[in-house]
């Protein structure tokens, strides 16, 4: 296995030195105004490439959504009480089950008696009325209706138990491996658990694979029943482009949030759990998506055509071949300490003949002093073919002279 150091601005091995020095967007200003400072915490802080970060919350993540660079974890793998917040994976199944064709947003669903005698929050539903699915979905977005849920529950999978078993498979085919639902809308069970990451993960895919229906995240109000209810999300109108997604609140979860901030094309979701107080969600909450927009920022490291290095070829009919990354390559920095990146490239050489362009060959790794840990895939860049017979005599010999096998 071979390997290659590229540090800092280097331009050895094809690593272009202005490319590190730009910004990755032209993104709108994040807030430069002092952030409050938080209270005095009360358990250890948040760990963050650059250092310790204080915080009163008891869960915390902060991902970069292009880059899924972690800049803030603080039990992120830990299993929590979700509340409400669970309810992202209940719509992340309405929504598949749309695009599916298996149901429509205009299909009345029946409001049975179970679904309406759900306690906490609701959506105020009419016993044995009909209600679309796109109202429902409203219900459970905005309003955070646990009888929209149960409802939508029970008309995609007959009973809520079986609507669960989906949400258990669906979630264990998008990545989030440490999940358990118990119920599809929140309600404490001492088995109902989900990380801080999971949800994270979550919050990307539903953004990534529904962006139609994410919009929905970012409504401020729906009225139902004559009843008018506010969107508990307490970024939305608050933070500059916060547009979804869901909070959620019990006694044992505190006050929760999953949230998704845009500023120009660089979009950061932080999810926080296990807060005191509404008011301490809200300000956390802010305080912390500033923190990622002011302290980290993403950079181009190389184009989806620019050659990283050359691969020595064996018996191909050309010498070596290029390695490219595929797509433009992204990394997340501190602010101020691009200098210290690292990028180290792995591959074996020579590899044999034939290659195909768009084979993988090796990999990248990206780390430094501050800088969030990247393994990304490098591949190969050309067609290399095979020499002929009497083409591959000379090469032969010469390797086996050269003690090579």
């Amino acid at each position: 296995m071979l390997r290659r150091t590229l540090i800092g601005a280097s331009a050895t091995f094809g690593l272009a030195a202005p490319a590190l020095a730009q910004p990755r967007h032209n993104a709108a200003p994040a807030n430069r105004a002092q952030p409050r400072q938080p209270p005095a915490p009360s358990a250890p802080p948040a760990n963050s490439p650059i250092g310790p970060v204080d915080t009163i919350a008891r869960n915390v993540v902060l991902i970069d959504f292009e880059t899924g660079a972690t800049l803030l974890s603080k039990g992120g793998d830990e299993r929590m009480p979700p509340a409400s917040m669970s309810k992202l994976m209940t719509m992340y199944v309405v929504f598949e089950y749309i695009k599916a064709g298996r149901i429509r947003a205009d299909q009345l669903m029946h409001v049975s008696d179970n679904a309406w005698r759900m306690g906490g929050s609701r959506m105020f539903l009419e016993r044995a009325s009909s209600v679309s699915v796109d109202d429902l979905s409203r219900g459970v977005i905005i309003q955070s209706g646990n009888d929209a849920c149960v409802t939508l529950a029970e008309g995609i999978s007959g009973s809520e138990r079986a609507f669960v078993d989906v949400m258990q498979t669906m979630a264990g085919n998008i990545g989030l491996t440490s999940s358990t639902f118990r119920n599809a809308t929140g309600w404490p069970d001492p088995e109902h658990r989900m990380t801080p990451r999971d949800l994270a993960t979550l919050a990307r895919r539903v953004i990534l694979d529904h962006p139609e229906s994410y919009r929905l995240y970012g409504e401020r109000s729906f009225r139902w029943n004559n009843i008018t209810q506010e969107n508990r999300n307490p970024m939305l109108g608050r933070v500059n482009g916060a547009d979804g997604l869901k909070t959620g609140h019990t006694e044992e979860a505190g006050y929760c949030l999953t949230a998704s901030v845009k500023r120009g094309d660089r979009r950061l979701i932080l999810v926080v759990g296990g807060l005191p107080t509404m008011r301490a969600r809200q300000e956390e909450s802010e305080r912390l998506v500033e923190w990622g927009f002011r302290e980290f920022d993403n950079v181009v490291l190389f184009r989806a055509a620019d050659t990283i290095d050359q691969v020595p070829v064996y018996l191909g009919d050309s010498a070596t071949v290029p390695l490219v990354g595929g797509r433009e390559v992204v990394a997340t920095v501190p602010r101020g300490w691009r200098e210290t990146l690292e990028a180290k490239i792995h591959f074996d050489a020579p590899v044999p003949a034939p290659v195909v362009k768009g084979q993988e060959l090796g990999r990248l790794d990206i780390s430094g002093r501050g800088v969030p840990p990247m393994t990304l895939p490098l591949y190969a860049g050309a067609d290399v073919d095979r020499l002929g017979v009497v083409s591959r005599i000379p090469a032969v010999i010469a390797r086996m002279i050269g003690g090579g096998t």
